[in-house]
Order: C-alpha cells, then sequence, then structure tokens
C-alpha cells in the first residue's frame, strides 16, 4: 500500500483547469486561483482541503496515515503519508479536494472516479 509522487501528479492531471505553484519546498495546487492541494517532497506528504467532518472522520479512523493540517473557512484540511494510502483511496481525496474549490460548471464537466 503506497503511492508515488508521480502517480498522485497523473491523478492532478485528470482534473481540470489544476494549476500548480512551486515553491521552494512544496508544490501547491489550485483550480481556477482557489487553493485545493499541496505536496511535500522531502517528507512523501501531500496536504487535502477536506470538509470538517471528512477530517475529522479520516483522521480518527487512522491516524498514521492522515493527520489534521489546519482548518480555514470552513474547511478541514489533512496531510495524508503517501506511503499508507492506497492509489483508489488518495484519489477520491484528491478529486474531493478539488471539487470542493472548482466553480460547478467545471465540476459538472469532470465525474468522479470511479
Amino acid at each position: 500500500m503506497s503511492v508515488s509522487s508521480d502517480e498522485f501528479h497523473r491523478m492532478l492531471k485528470s482534473l481540470a483547469d489544476v494549476e500548480r505553484s512551486d515553491a521552494k519546498e512544496w508544490e501547491s495546487f489550485s483550480v481556477r486561483g482557489k487553493r485545493f492541494g499541496y505536496y511535500w517532497p522531502r517528507t512523501q506528504t501531500v496536504g487535502l482541503k477536506q470538509t470538517l467532518s471528512e477530517q475529522e472522520a479520516l483522521v480518527a479512523e487512522r491516524p498514521d496515515v492522515f493527520e489534521v493540517q489546519f482548518t480555514a473557512g470552513g474547511f478541514g484540511w489533512v496531510v495524508v503519508y503517501l506511503d499508507g494510502i492506497e492509489s483508489d483511496e488518495l484519489n477520491e481525496l484528491v478529486y474531493e479536494a478539488w471539487r470542493l474549490s472548482a466553480p460547478e460548471e467545471l465540476v459538472d464537466q469532470v465525474p468522479p472516479p470511479c
């Protein structure tokens, strides 16, 4: 059970209008100017926007894979350890993070992962 950084980046490429910004120690991902994710190569972790209830549930269920990053604007961000998650589950979380930030007309064009 593990997801590579290449696989994570492929998940992002399957979504519409994803913008990537590189900083010294991380990458961030936005859709139409609204941030929904981060990637830290050094720690092989990603940060993803989620609902507050989903943040709470993920961290409570598997604290070895998920941790609270922060809360802002009514959303809960979670850190995900790539070495502890399966591809299908991460793909769903990436889609959900993107969906929470994307405009409705864009979401209507991109079906959720199977």
